[in-house]
């Protein structure tokens, strides 16, 4: 203990943040008093400093090295200037969301960027993620920076960097910046800037006419939406992008409408979480929407329902892949269609039916924005790039735009998003899709699951004969080794188990393809008792 309380009582000496600070002295006393709960709490704080991976840095906000907090993010900002300064050095885009300490934590970065010599620019107020991924490029950047913890809880806050290409950082850019962030010193001998240039919203203005300019000029664009940002920084962008492209303006959820990031009426910021999507759905019944759209809170992701009898239903994130695909090569789109290894396999058969090449990448759009030639990219969880010229990423507010314009053309006619997911179904058979999650409170339980499966694999899943597993940690294909396992089963069905790349979780991926011919209701009752099946084994086997 008398080292654990050293550690912390160093750490405390260097903290520039007098919250931090207030908050470790507090917990190094209650440890010298004896009390087991905190000598917990500073073994965790101090257990090992907070991995700067593929996704930078994200985790809890307090004190400590495993913690986010000024200390942490100035370290990493020095890492990364000093592997930016050995590159060459340029400019770096800052850019923060509404989260707490989110702008604190991008003007300790210009700080550090300024202060080893290379060319901060700073957003000039708390914007959307895919406005920096945009910025980048547009500005001539080596490399972007975005403060935030996207759909995380509200206790949690992140650290995403970006290289001047305007996707998120990959292998090996991510250990060569850690070994860069484990070489700094003492903070204090970090050198720190005070001059850095404000980005004013010309930037904006120009993010803004792009998205207004991939729509279809004179199209239809008579519809009714319901919106809800989720109490994150989508909707001011979001009312100007609908605007720009010719739209009525959505009815928002008054409740969720400004930024606050202690995210009152929501267990979770994330529209895929049970209740998230609440008020929005009360507020499409109560206009009679066409469609509830919403973003999450750092609006790279965009959630959709749409009217089904007396209610709503929210399309899954393969669903939405699907139609913007089918949207987009109808309006002549051409290139690289790709997504993830868990998502669904029908954006392959559909890119295929208009003879466009098909991709896989490991999950995250680190890998699906530096896909040669793209034309348009997703993962399941909801986010999707329209625009793959102007946004290498994600991007939540052009991918509503792009909905609203399909959803619109399709009312037009008489037709609905559910009407085009069947013809999608006829022509390529009904493709169903689940999720099983395991929330953990040990990490290393995670690795024990999928060792165990590793070692001792299930020979059938809902009753069908596994018939290939794939260990993606080994991979003999093109893709880069990633931890996680992968069934092939019987008929045309699959399996993938992976950790979570940004909470701690156990996921698995379930496909299931039935062919639909002439019976959509059949072949739907086939795919989901299929899925059923699986699911109820798999909870058998990961807990």
């Amino acid at each position: 203990m008398t080292d654990l309380v050293g550690a912390a009582r160093a750490w405390i000496a260097e903290d520039p943040d007098p919250d931090t600070r207030a908050e470790l002295t507090a917990v190094v006393a209650a440890t010298e008093a004896g009390e087991a709960a905190a000598l917990a709490e500073l073994e965790d704080r101090f257990s090992g400093p907070l991995e700067f991976g593929t996704a930078g840095l994200r985790g809890a906000m307090g004190a400590g090295p495993n913690r986010m907090n000024r200390v942490v993010v100035i370290r990493a900002a020095a890492g990364l200037a000093a592997y930016l300064s050995a590159r060459g050095g340029g400019k770096v885009l800052v850019g923060y969301d509404a989260r707490h300490n989110s702008h604190t934590f991008a003007t300790d970065t210009a700080a550090v960027l300024a202060g080893a010599g290379l060319e901060p620019l700073v957003l000039s107020r708390s914007l959307p993620t895919p406005l920096l991924a945009y910025g980048i490029r547009q500005l001539g950047c080596v490399a972007g920076v975005m403060v935030t913890a996207s759909h995380n809880p509200p206790q949690d806050n992140g650290y995403k960097v970006y290289l001047g290409d305007g996707s998120q950082i990959v292998p090996p850019a991510d250990s060569d910046i850690s070994a860069e962030i484990a070489a700094v010193g003492p903070l204090a001998s970090v050198p720190l800037g005070s001059e850095w240039e404000t980005i004013d919203d010309s930037l904006v203005a120009s993010y803004l006419d792009r998205i207004a300019s991939t729509v279809s000029a004179g199209g239809p664009r008579e519809l009714r939406m319901a919106y809800t940002p989720l109490h994150g920084v989508g909707w001011t962008l979001v009312r100007e992008a609908v605007a720009r492209a010719g739209f009525a303006l959505p009815e928002v959820v008054a409740e969720q409408v400004a930024p606050d990031p202690a995210f009152p009426t929501v267990t979770f910021p994330n529209p895929e979480e049970p209740g998230a999507m609440d008020l929005a759905l009360a507020l499409g019944a109560r206009i009679e929407a066409d469609l509830v759209v919403a973003n999450d809170p750092d609006a790279d992701r965009c959630a959709v329902a749409v009217p089904v009898g007396d209610g709503f239903r929210m399309l899954t994130g393969d669903e939405l892949g699907a139609l913007l695909a089918s949207h987009l090569l109808a309006s002549g789109a051409a290139g690289t269609f790709a997504t993830t290894i868990v998502s669904s396999t029908l954006l392959g058969k559909i890119a295929a039916k208009h003879g466009q090449p098909y991709v896989e990448t490991l999950t995250g759009f680190k890998w699906i924005g530096r896909v040669p030639g793209l034309a348009f990219g997703y993962e399941e969880a909801l986010g999707y790039c329209v625009d793959p010229t102007a946004v290498a990423d994600k991007d939540g507010v052009s991918t509503l735009v792009r909905v609203a314009e399909l959803a619109a053309s399709l009312r037009a006619s008489g037709r609905t998003l559910l009407d085009l997911l069947d013809d999608l179904a006829r022509e390529c058979g009904v493709h169903a899709t689940s999720q099983l999650s395991v929330r953990v409170t040990d990490l290393a339980s995670i690795g024990q699951t999928l060792e165990r499966l590793r070692s001792s694999p299930p020979s059938s899943l809902g009753g069908r004969t596994v018939e290939r597993i794939d260990d993606l940690a080994a991979p003999t294909g093109p893709l880069p080794p990633t931890p996680g396992l992968r069934f092939t089963l019987e008929g045309e069905a699959r399996v993938v188990v992976r950790p979570s790349g940004t909470e701690p979780k156990l996921k698995c991926y379930l496909e299931v393809v039935e062919p639909a011919a002439d019976d959509l209701t059949a072949a739907r009752a086939a795919a989901a008792e299929g899925i059923a099946a699986i699911r109820a084994d798999l909870e058998k086997l990961v807990g």
